[in-house]
């Protein structure tokens, strides 16, 4: 009889309610690691762009002021300062001939023309061989006219051409004159018929 309440009691304690709660707690999972995606690098053709055509721009021409230059200032000492240049020409030519002259304040004047002449001389093929025969060359004349401080008027003329330079004025030097005696031929006169003596 006592087991049967022994028993009947822990039936109805286990049936009622317990007020007894256990603290819940919440389950930690680690973090899921994934792996980076890898895309293919996408290509794109390179756009054709036409070239832009500009114009070409119109700059003015740019205006320069006209340069001044100063008067220039001659040494007072110099006593050719006030000469100048009162006539000048000068003329080449296609055959190679030429001529120019001028002529100053202080009354000195100069001309020469030259010309190319066809003279015998010596001529070089392109072994270095030489041979004498027909060249051409320039001959040269002229004339120079000046006075001197002291007043002495001087009038030089030239020619140089295949004879040399040939000057002539009346202030050069002469050269004088010398005259040789010919010698005599010595006369040989048989001597004893056994030689000649030499008078």
């Amino acid at each position: 009889m006592k087991l049967f309440f022994v028993a009947a009691f822990l039936a109805v304690a286990a049936a009622a309610p317990s007020s007894y709660k256990p603290e819940y707690k919440a389950p930690s999972y680690p973090a899921p690691s994934y792996p980076a995606p890898k895309y293919p690098t996408p290509s794109y053709p390179s756009p054709a762009y036409p070239a832009p055509a500009y114009p070409a721009p119109a700059y003015p021409a740019p205006a320069y002021p006209a340069p001044a230059y100063p008067t220039p200032s001659y040494n007072k000492d110099n006593k050719y300062a006030d000469i100048t240049i009162t006539s000048q020409s000068d003329e080449r030519n296609l055959d190679g001939s030429s001529q120019w002259s001028y002529a100053q304040s202080d009354y000195t004047t100069r001309e020469e023309s030259q010309v190319q002449k066809k003279m015998q001389g010596v001529t070089y093929d392109s072994y270095g061989k030489e041979s004498y025969g027909e060249v051409l060359g320039n001959t040269n004349k002229g004339s120079s006219y000046w006075v001197s401080p002291e007043g002495q008027k001087f009038t030089l003329t030239w020619a140089a051409d295949e004879a040399g330079f040939q000057p002539k004025g009346d202030h050069l030097p002469v050269a004088p004159v010398h005259e040789y005696e010919l010698p005599v031929a010595p006369v040989h006169i048989p001597f004893n018929g056994k030689g000649y003596k030499i008078y």
